[in-house]
């Protein structure tokens, strides 16, 4: 059954590169667009690249569109996340338009189209054993926890929701995920948590 699931798994991976590289072809006018004008309204680079978990732990290089500029105050220190996101950027992120490059990343074959978010490196070793599980699979551009309530949603629930969706996967549940992205891409809610300009930063399970 092993062995099955593990042919079962390459198939499918193979296929969703291959249809990741089909969307980037598809949306390479888009994707032009969007540099030139994240070149404009950001500045350069217009990509945001960082060093996130993957499979396993396994660090690789994320890349995004930049959303925020480099603005910093009298002491050359950059300013607060909300004060540098700007109108443009909140655009971007409610779009979800700043994770069209991470096709890329699924081209590699590092990440998946659906997939708890990778996040810091420096998280790793803050994880509870059971939230750790959240790595026994390839990263996702959405998941789970991004359509029941994305950055509105506390450390804690965002994690059990990233883990029953691994104890849970399945190709069915993907496209009823894919499907729902779509739709709360529309919506636009759970952008960010109430009172936060981005997801307040995770520091143990001391905290709710």
């Amino acid at each position: 059954m092993e062995l099955i699931d593990l042919f079962r798994d390459k198939a499918f991976y193979f296929c969703e590169r291959l249809l990741a590289a089909v969307a980037l072809v598809v949306l390479a006018p888009l994707l032009l667009v969007l540099c030139l004008v994240v070149a404009i309204k950001l500045g350069r680079p217009v990509f945001f690249t960082q060093l996130r978990p993957g499979l396993q732990g396994n660090a690789f290089k994320m890349i995004k569109f930049r959303s925020m500029r480099d603005d910093k105050d009298a002491n050359g220190q950059l300013l607060s996340d909300a004060e540098r996101l700007g109108a443009f950027g909140k655009i971007l992120r409610a779009s979800s338009a700043d994770e069209l490059p991470e096709l890329w990343n699924i081209v590699k074959g590092e990440m998946s189209f659906v997939g708890p978010r990778p996040l810091l490196m420096e998280y790793l070793p803050l994880y509870s054993d059971e939230q750790a599980k959240r790595h026994n699979v390839k990263p996702g551009i959405t998941g789970w926890a991004q359509i029941n309530g994305r950055n509105a949603l506390s450390w804690q629930q965002k994690f059990e929701l990233d883990v029953w969706y691994v104890n849970n996967r399945s190709l069915m549940l993907d496209i009823k995920i894919l499907i729902l992205t779509v739709k709360k891409v529309f919506v636009k809610d759970g952008v960010s948590a109430e009172g936060e300009a981005t997801m307040s930063k995770f520091t143990g399970n001391s905290e709710s």
